[in-house]
Formats: structure tokens, C-alpha cells, sequence
């Protein structure tokens, strides 16, 4: 049973394909959570891909469970095709499409709408098909659920919008650069916090078009703190590396893909790792004031719980860069994909079940290896957890 009424928060990054390393850690929580419970998460935060598992994990948020098992089936059938269109037609027009739109810009004329380099149609119509939104609200009235986020970013404001869904009383926010929005949460906020800048296109919500929501995203916890959370569980998608191991030496230019994929990196991990600094640098600020006086300060201490991959999921791409769809193999070639430098890139992109199941496989073990971290920092009594989900 759960030990502290505190709210703690879940926190699921942005990644594209890499996002299956979270499910692989969810469903070690899943093994050592007590049966029948509901989410030990009051508070479920999610951007990018992490928003498509953070809103299952909401819908399901009376069964933590059966929302993680869920996760499961989608992630290990995974295929290219139920995210972007990967064949010839789909990609010779969006190819095309781009191109015209590059002309076009050039001459000044801007009236093409919803250029990408793919076209993620087939995500869309996969969402209206299996993820019944409607029931977010369900959880929260159940008490099961106290709020959801979901964070894009605006085009035109330049401003990181954390759309939220919760129980009564939650205020909305507005700090430098990033707000807060009540809303109820549907399948178009998913898609605009998924859109990769020039590989999937924009969302029109409201008044504005809106694109990956770990573009501009200066404080990814600051969401979850906002909306109440009094302790804090990260899943990250990037292996914590050393900084000798970074700075390899490099003789070569870099290709399109390689600058491509540090690109990418810098969108999904700089914000991030920037924060979880802020955040353990205030704690230890937090730590030399005394007790009595820390009520008038209006700070307090937030435990932070950080998972991240233990290997490179580039290097495990490396391995399934076969996987993809011969036509987008081909789009991706010119871009020097097809070199090491390139898997990168392709470990974002490469909605495969073989490379997901890889992922899924090295989260939990990464998860498993702390499980009395986990039990302790979720406050369970390890007498009450049990180990019953399917392998």
C-alpha cells in the first residue's frame, strides 16, 4: 500500500521512436506495483512521443496495469506504416511537396500548407482509433487521476503551452517563455507535441500552429510542479554518457543526418538535463535553510527520481536500420543515414517492433536493476508488490 498521501509525478520525454524505452520501465513499475492498484502517479506529464503514453496511462489511470499492458501492444507491434506514410506515392508527394515548398519560400510565396518531410496521416487516424480521450476526464473524477499535460510548442508566440486536464482548482500559469492552459485534452494536442520540426507537419489548436513540444521547452519539470506534484519521476530517452565519451574526435564534415541527429538531441535532452540541474542545484540551496524558516520562503524540496538508458539507443539502431521501408531508406540515404553517423537520426524515426522490443527489453532491465529504488521512492511495501505481468 501506498505509505505518503504526497502527489508524486511522472514525467515522459520527447524521443519519437525512443519513447519504447519508457514502456520497457513501466511495465517493471507495472511488475512491482500491487495488484488491482491504480496509477501510483496522481500527477502524468508528457511530451512528444511521451505524450501517446502519457495519455494511455491517463485513460487507464484506474488500472495502472492494464494501462501499461496496453502500452505493450502497441509498442512491440509496432511498424513504420501506423506512424508516416512509407510508401512510394506518400513519399515521392511529401517529397515533392517539400521541394515546392523550398521554391516557393524563395519567391516569397508561403501558401502551401502542412510541409514535412513525412506525412504522419496514418498516426492520426491510429489515435481516433484506439485512445478514447473522453475517458481522461472519467480517471479524474474517479480520484484516480489528479492532472494530465500534454506540451507543444507555438509557432507563432514562440511560447512552450502545457495544455492540462485536472481536478477542479488548478490554476493556470504563465512564466518566461512557457504557459499553462486548461483544456481538455484530445487527439490534436497529441499530434502537435509529436511534430518534429520539418519531418512532421505543424497542428492548428485554437488560434495558432503548434509543433514538438520539446522545442523551447526551457523547464520540463516545471509542468508537473505547477500542477502540484511533490515528488517527481523522470523516464528520460538519452544514455547519460561522460563528457570525454562526447567529444570523439572528428576529422570527417558531418553529414546532413549526423547534424540532423545532434539536432534532435538538442531539442530532446539540452532543456531537459538543464532542468534536473536547477532542480538539484535548488534542492541543495533548499537543504541549508532551516526548517523553521522554509515556509517563508515559499520553497521546498522535491525528490527526483531520473531512469535513463544504461547503452546508446543509437548503437541499437545501428542494428535495425534495415527495418525501415526501403522507400524511406532510399529519402534517408541522400541525408548519409546509412552511415554509422546516421543512426542517430534513425533511432527516432525507426518505428519498428524489432527495435522497439529492444528498447522495451533494455528499460526494463535498467528498471529491474533498481527496483528498490523504485519501491521505496513510490513508497510501497515490498510485501504488497507483486510480479504477475506478461514477459
Amino acid at each position: 500500500m501506498v505509505q505518503t498521501p504526497q502527489k508524486i509525478a511522472l514525467i515522459l520525454t520527447g524521443g519519437g521512436a525512443r519513447a519504447a524505452y519508457q514502456v520497457g520501465v513501466l511495465k517493471a513499475i507495472a511488475d512491482l506495483t500491487p495488484r488491482r492498484s491504480p496509477s501510483p502517479f496522481q500527477i502524468i506529464c508528457g511530451t512528444s512521443a511521451g505524450a501517446l503514453n502519457a495519455v494511455t496511462l491517463a485513460v487507464n489511470a484506474r488500472q495502472f496495469r492494464k494501462g501499461v499492458k496496453y502500452l505493450l501492444g502497441i509498442w512491440r507491434h509496432a511498424q513504420v506504416s501506423d506512424i508516416y506514410r512509407a510508401d512510394v506515392l506518400g513519399v515521392l508527394t511529401n517529397s515533392g511537396r517539400w521541394l515546392a515548398g523550398l521554391f516557393l519560400s524563395v519567391l516569397g510565396i508561403n501558401r502551401m500548407n502542412r510541409i514535412s518531410l513525412l506525412d504522419n496521416a496514418p498516426l492520426a487516424a491510429f489515435l481516433e482509433r484506439t485512445l478514447p480521450c473522453d475517458k481522461i476526464q472519467e480517471s479524474i473524477d474517479a480520484g484516480a487521476l489528479h492532472a494530465l499535460s500534454v506540451t507543444a510548442s507555438g509557432y507563432g508566440s514562440g511560447h512552450s503551452v502545457t495544455f492540462y486536464q485536472g481536478v477542479p482548482g488548478l490554476q493556470p500559469w504563465k512564466r518566461t517563455r512557457r504557459l499553462g492552459v486548461e483544456t481538455k485534452i484530445g487527439i490534436e494536442h497529441l499530434l502537435a507535441s509529436a511534430s518534429i520540426p520539418f519531418i512532421f507537419p505543424a497542428v492548428h489548436i485554437h488560434r495558432e500552429y503548434f509543433g514538438d513540444g520539446s522545442v523551447r521547452q526551457i523547464a520540463p519539470i516545471g509542468s508537473a510542479l505547477h500542477l502540484g506534484a511533490d515528488k517527481v519521476m523522470l523516464i528520460g530517452a538519452w544514455h547519460a554518457d561522460d563528457e570525454e565519451g562526447r567529444r570523439n574526435r572528428m576529422d570527417t564534415y558531418p553529414s546532413l543526418a549526423q547534424i540532423a541527429g545532434h539536432a534532435l538531441d538538442s531539442i530532446f535532452m539540452d532543456g531537459l538535463e538543464l532542468d534536473l540541474e536547477r532542480l538539484q542545484r535548488m534542492n541543495t540551496i533548499v537543504s541549508l535553510i532551516p526548517e523553521s524558516l522554509r515556509s517563508a520562503t515559499a520553497v521546498r524540496h522535491i525528490d527526483v527520481f531520473v531512469i535513463t538508458p544504461s547503452q546508446p539507443l543509437e548503437r541499437i539502431a545501428e542494428r535495425h536500420i534495415a527495418r525501415l521501408p526501403w522507400p524511406i531508406r532510399l529519402l534517408l540515404r541522400s541525408a548519409g543515414v546509412m552511415r554509422r553517423s546516421g543512426a542517430n537520426l534513425v533511432s527516432y524515426l525507426l518505428f519498428d517492433k524489432d527495435y522497439c522490443q529492444a528498447l522495451i527489453e533494455l528499460g526494463y532491465q535498467d528498471a529491474m536493476k533498481r527496483r528498490d529504488e523504485i519501491i521505496g521512492f513510490l513508497g510501497y511495501d515490498r510485501a504488497a508488490t507483486g510480479s504477475d505481468m506478461p514477459q
